[in-house]
């Protein structure tokens, strides 16, 4: 970065119109640069980025709701475990 330069962080929000109107393709990237004022090279990372991440938009929530249903079957074998074991541990101490 050259001396005297002022770093410029954009919103999430800006830099998906910025991307989206990349995406488009009715403007040249030149054009999109000047509009936007961002350098050409910052436009196609954000494209990219927008390209390799835009599947995680449509990805399948259910699985949360699966993971959450694993923890609850955990929790109960855990309390299953701990009774076990302080049933053992009485029964121990009483035959001493």
């Amino acid at each position: 970065m050259a001396k005297g330069t002022i770093r410029r962080n954009h919103s999430d929000k800006f830099k998906a119109r910025v991307a989206l109107a990349a995406l488009k393709g009715d403007r040249t990237v030149n054009e999109l640069c000047q509009e936007f004022g961002v350098a050409s090279s910052q436009i196609y990372a954000w494209k990219d980025r927008l390209l390799n991440n835009a599947s995680a938009i449509f990805s399948d929530k259910r699985s949360k709701d699966n993971h959450q249903d694993e923890v609850g079957k955990l929790h109960k074998v855990i309390g299953k475990l701990t009774v076990e074991n302080d049933f053992l541990s009485n029964v121990l101490n009483r035959l001493k």
